[in-house]
């Protein structure tokens, strides 16, 4: 029996890093301070469900082969596709993702990721307006105001909560004491329950709330009596509660970058916690997802200049999002292949998206059986990150995390993987 101390958790983007698993064999068989999510990754790697082989859908049916066979299928669909769609990358790590930036460019395809249906919009805002934020660390040590907008963490990111709320820190000895909370939301949550202060804003009306917030900074008068389903009074208080932070965090989520507004919901955000530093230290961070979503735009930026939706169809990078993203591609019917890894789009996109991606070809790189392996032709199961194989992800607030290898496999790693497809498309074009 070994025991690994500071694992870091490769499931949401808080990647908490204090992780304690006991491993037996090429097992881990249980752990300590991980979520009851976090603890399933661990303990359940080897599920029922998990492929051990490479299999291709023949006559119908996926059958086991090698991995020679499954990687030259890939290669092809990537080669004779006229615009492959390459999707996924939240749940991999860096150095596979760069090398898929790599593959993306040498196929001539669209390279997109998880954020283009949760945070891309954040993205979007970031380009028009920068992006105040900091890191955990210095939440957990200094934040005595934090609002949470559009999520539930509870829920969501289990720990980030008592990890970054309810903990002490060097300027918040109490915790959870020395913090005001504040939570909008449409509805009760189990967060909200949690709050000191609940803003009960009305569904799709976070841009007019955040509006009201910033005329009462500048100094100015609310006209209405209620603005976005809030009185007037409410909102006041609230802005003065905040101009008195002696250090304030704003976690936004998908409930207000997916309703009504979206990026220039995230530019009103962004805007607020600038108006805010006239009066007090305020920052922001998004509550990111996937443990590696965040790495992916960090990668795909330095590769191509651009975050996600990037389009290699002349040999460059093009970025439209609303024109290169997964599910424009798939709506509009101009993708005849896909490659999917490191997401589960089968059970996630639009049902018009679905109907695309079961007439075209579907390679996917995934572990477990899930919707998407049941749409795709070519099945590649890979090691698992930060359990089976080491990698580098990026913490929500932008933060590096050396994910550790606690197990040994036989499968090979993502970029293992994805080298071995480079290799033989590479190979095919020459041949042509």
């Amino acid at each position: 029996m070994e025991i690994h101390e500071d694992v870091p958790c490769p499931f949401c983007g808080t990647i908490c890093d204090d992780i304690i698993c006991k491993v037996e064999g090429d097992e881990v068989v249980s752990t300590q301070n991980a979520c009851r999510i976090g603890n399933a990754k661990f303990v359940h790697a080897e599920g029922a469900e998990r492929y051990k082989k490479p299999m291709i859908r023949k006559s119908g049916e996926l059958v086991e082969v090698s991995m020679d066979e499954a990687v030259e299928e890939a290669a092809k669909m990537l080669v004779e596709s006229k615009r492959p769609l390459m999707y996924g990358w939240s749940s991999v790590d860096c150095d596979a993702q760069s090398v898929g930036v790599e593959l993306a460019e040498e196929s001539f395809a669209v390279i997109d990721n998880t954020a283009t249906v949760c945070h891309g919009p954040s993205l979007l805002a970031v380009h028009d307006v920068g992006y105040p934020v900091c890191t955990l660390g210095e939440v957990k040590n200094r934040a005595d105001v934090v609002i949470y907008w559009g999520c539930n963490p509870l829920h969501a990111h289990p720990r980030h909560f008592s990890r970054h709320v309810f903990s002490r820190g060097f300027f918040r000895e109490r915790g959870r004491s020395d913090r005001t909370v504040i939570v909008v939301d449409p509805r009760e949550s189990d967060t909200s329950k949690l709050a000191d202060v609940h803003v009960q804003v009305e569904f799709d009306k976070d841009y007019e709330l955040l509006d009201a917030i910033r005329t009462a900074l500048r100094g100015k008068k609310i006209l209405y009596e209620q603005v976005a389903g809030v009185p007037r009074e409410t909102i006041e208080a609230t802005v003065e509660l905040l101009k008195k932070a002696q250090f304030g965090i704003l976690f936004f989520g998908m409930g207000i970058t997916h309703s009504r507004g979206k990026n220039r919901n995230i530019d009103a955000g962004i805007r607020t916690i600038q108006d805010l530093n006239a009066h007090a230290k305020f920052t922001l961070i998004p509550m990111r997802g996937h443990y590696n979503v965040n790495g992916f735009n960090q990668v795909c930026t330095w590769e191509t200049g651009y975050p996600f939706c990037v389009d290699f169809a002349d040999g460059s990078a093009k970025y439209n999002p609303g024109e290169t993203g997964s599910n424009d591609l798939l709506q509009n019917k101009e993708t005849d292949g896909m490659f999917v890894i490191g997401a589960d789009p089968g059970a996630h996109f639009p049902q018009k998206a679905l109907e695309v991606m079961a007439e075209i070809p579907v390679v996917t790189i995934e572990p477990h059986r899930t919707p998407t392996t049941e749409l795709s032709d070519v099945i590649i199961p890979p090691a698992f990150v930060g359990i089976e194989t080491e990698g580098t992800a990026y913490r929500m607030d932008g933060i590096p995390i050396k994910m550790k290898k606690l197990v040994e496999t036989d499968l090979l790693s993502d970029k293992e993987i994805l080298v071995r497809i480079l290799t033989r498309v590479r190979e095919l074009k020459a041949s042509k």
